[in-house]
């Protein structure tokens, strides 16, 4: 007589949204495989039985891409090729309820911070010894370290501090030893990210505790680069530019999202400082490290913004030349202070008007990778496509930022340095010969 086998559960991990919910995802996927359970990130082949759907909740484009994804593994689930369908992350926190009503064949939904409730579902024991035993998304050679959780800020177009609760500092010793775990399994540059970098220790240590942070993570043995995402711009602590002029391995790059120029749009956006303001913390940053890389994020179509405001910020755009800009469509999000406001900017032109800023930016961008013509730059290589490879100088960041085309008759090894001397320039990439 035959006796059925089992078979064994394989967990697939889709994440959506943020490098925060990556790591949320590698953390959860690396207390699965501690607890003995096959797990993996982002299978294309199909070959597992269950599913976890790490969601964002943060703008209309995000919400409408996680529900779309539910409703994909369920229909999978309806056919039978899944046994389990779970949901977690910003859009579970924030709508749990109606996700439940709206699409009851999800076995179980989840908020942000359910991790042990997850596991729970696996019979799996959350592991606190685990700090940096997390199953890397990310190539080998990069990874994002969490900082922190949550937001105290109140700008009033954002709904994090909802969906993420208040800021909570993790403590310096934690990041260093998860940091230095990272760097024993290979990992050569690190992306401290969180929802605002600057406020981080005001917590914990009753003061600001980047700067610390960061003198003790440039000695850890060889990390290589340490970038920052995420800056807030008002009282923005100066010191943080003393460790990165202290230390090779900080990288000379700064990701402050600023959201707008115009004052009265500042004002609404309840972002706590000015254009004036802004301009000479700018000018102050750009003083104090000479050739730092400064990244910025800007809003379109918040309510009320008028033609002279998007001509008031392409004027800041040309005035301030930073080296790399990011735009979105503003998003009315209900429960935020924005909310009360109308939305009184149609889609299309809120398109219109990012479009505006971004092809302002992508002039600046063009002459700022034609200066580098002729200079050579220690690059990262970060994968190879097409037969070339593709990497980074210290100035970019992953996906979002430019890249290198590497050219060379020698075998390269992802994850490696190699200084190249760039030879051509795009609007937002460069080209360059290995030496």
């Amino acid at each position: 007589m035959k006796t059925k086998t089992l078979k064994r559960d394989r967990v697939n991990i889709i994440t959506l949204g943020c490098s925060k919910n990556m790591v949320d995802s590698e953390v959860l996927s690396g207390q699965l495989l501690a607890n003995d359970i096959d797990t993996i990130h982002e299978n294309e082949k199909l070959d597992h039985n269950i599913v976890i759907i790490n969601t964002c909740g943060f703008i209309d484009k995000a919400k409408e891409e996680s529900i779309n994804t539910i409703l994909d593994n369920v229909a999978l689930k309806k056919k039978g090729k899944l046994d389990k369908v779970y949901v977690t992350g910003c859009l579970s926190e924030r709508y749990k309820n109606n996700l439940e009503e709206e699409i009851p064949e999800v076995d179980a939904f989840f908020g942000t911070m359910e991790l042990p409730q997850i596991l729970k579902k696996f019979e799996a024991d959350y592991k606190g010894e685990l700090i940096g035993e997390r199953m890397l998304a990310t190539p080998s050679h990069y990874a994002y370290v969490k900082i922190s959780e949550g937001c105290n800020r109140t700008c009033s177009f954002c709904a994090i501090p909802l969906m993420r609760g208040k800021h909570v500092s993790r403590t310096v010793e934690s990041i260093v030893e998860e940091t230095k775990q990272l760097v024993k399994r290979g990992v050569k540059e690190i992306m401290l990210i969180a929802q605002e970098l600057t406020y981080y220790g005001l917590d914990i240590y009753k003061k600001r505790e980047l700067p610390r942070l960061l003198n003790e993570l440039a000695v850890v043995p060889g990390l290589e680069w340490i970038r920052l995402h995420y800056a807030y711009p008002s009282k923005f602590p100066m010191e943080i530019l003393d460790a990165m002029n202290a230390h090779d391995n900080i990288c000379k790059y700064l990701d402050m999202p600023l959201q707008h120029a115009a004052d009265n749009m500042l004002h609404a956006m309840k972002r706590n400082i000015t254009r004036a303001e802004m301009e000479e913390l700018v000018e102050a940053i750009r003083a104090k490290v000479p050739g730092i890389c400064l990244r910025t994020t800007l809003i379109a179509g918040f309510p009320g913004e008028t033609r002279d405001d998007v001509e008031e910020l392409k004027l800041f755009l040309k005035k301030m030349r930073f080296d790399r800009v990011g735009v979105f469509t503003y998003s009315h999000e209900e429960d935020t202070s924005a909310h009360l406001l109308e939305d009184n900017i149609s889609a299309e032109e809120k398109e219109e008007r990012a479009q505006e800023i971004m092809d302002c930016q992508q002039e600046i961008s063009l002459e700022k990778n034609e200066a580098k013509i002729g200079k050579t730059f220690k690059v990262m290589v970060d994968r190879k496509e097409s037969g070339r490879y593709l990497g980074r100088t210290e100035f970019d960041s992953v996906e979002v930022d430019n890249e290198v085309i590497i050219n060379t008759t020698k075998k390269l090894t992802v994850g490696d340095f190699v200084m190249v001397k760039i030879t051509k320039a795009f609007d937002y990439d460069l080209e360059g010969e290995a030496s």
